[in-house]
């Protein structure tokens, strides 16, 4: 089996392009690209990634396109786009051009408006997707989860992803109305969701027990084949490293049958992204 990290990203500071991470976030404050994450990927039998763009700017997105293009072992990236432009669709259409160009990311949490993604512009660029064979990655935090309920009705078509489990509040320890609300979107067949990013949502006291409600709650509404690992690397190292991480997510999983685990660490992203061999 072709073990596949859904989410991870690389970035080159000097190259201009990105305003993240700031240099008070000092574990991730210097470049990191294929040969930092190799050993790891080795060393827990990853064989193909997912990359995600970390910045709001086109820029990036060609960067890591012109990476994906020499580096096997990234599977698929998903990139980001204005997609309020009233050039969005030609702009998704040019860079779909590359084979490896898999779907894009507004990244949301970091707008003020919730419901922002719902206006007609953003609505067009969207439905859009569908035709183009992409993706929509969710980029949420647990108040944006009504509003992906909206979206997933009004473009039933669309094949949506949530990172990093809607950032629920872990750290404080709320499940309400996060679980709920995840128990409501869950129930629109098309999304899935990527069981990542949890370890920097509990913080420096993380531990398997406190992650174990949240990631047990995806898995029990989702099911293993809507669910997909993700490392978020090299975010996570804010707060673990790769291999701390990957053992976790084997240990809230390992209730899981052996297929069923396969669907988590491989067949679910391979089939949400398109991604063969």
């Amino acid at each position: 089996m072709t073990f596949i990290d859904a989410h991870q990203h690389y970035w080159t500071l000097g190259l201009g392009h990105n305003d993240w991470p700031v240099p008070d976030l000092a574990p991730i404050y210097r470049d990191f690209g294929p040969d930092d994450l190799k050993p790891h990927l080795a060393a827990s039998g990853i064989s193909r990634t997912v990359l995600v763009q970390a910045a709001p700017n086109v820029e990036e997105t060609e960067f890591l396109l012109s990476l994906a293009e020499r580096e096997d072992t990234v599977a698929a990236v998903v990139g980001w786009v204005n997609i309020l432009a009233n050039d969005a669709i030609s702009e998704i259409s040019r860079l779909k051009a590359h084979r490896k160009f898999k779907g894009i990311r507004p990244m949301l949490q970091g707008i003020v408006e919730t419901a922002w993604i719902l206006q007609p512009r953003a609505m067009v660029t969207l439905q859009a997707l569908p035709q183009l064979d992409l993706r929509f990655d969710a980029l949420i935090q647990p108040r944006h989860l009504p509003v992906i309920v909206t979206l997933a009705d009004e473009v039933p078509e669309l094949a949506i992803v949530v990172d990093h489990g809607a950032k629920p509040f872990i750290a404080a320890g709320e499940l309400e109305p996060w679980r709920s609300d995840m128990a409501a979107l869950a129930r629109r067949p098309h999304v899935h969701v990527k069981l990542s990013g949890l370890v920097t949502e509990a913080g420096a006291g993380w531990s398997v027990e406190r992650l174990k409600p949240y990631a047990a709650h995806l898995l029990d509404v989702f099911g293993p084949d809507r669910v997909m690992f993700g490392s978020d690397w090299p975010v996570v190292l804010l707060d673990a490293d790769y291999g701390a991480w990957f053992a976790a997510a084997q240990e809230l999983t390992a209730h899981l049958t052996s297929s069923e685990k396969e669907s988590v660490f491989s067949h679910t992203a391979a089939r949400f992204y398109g991604i063969s061999g």
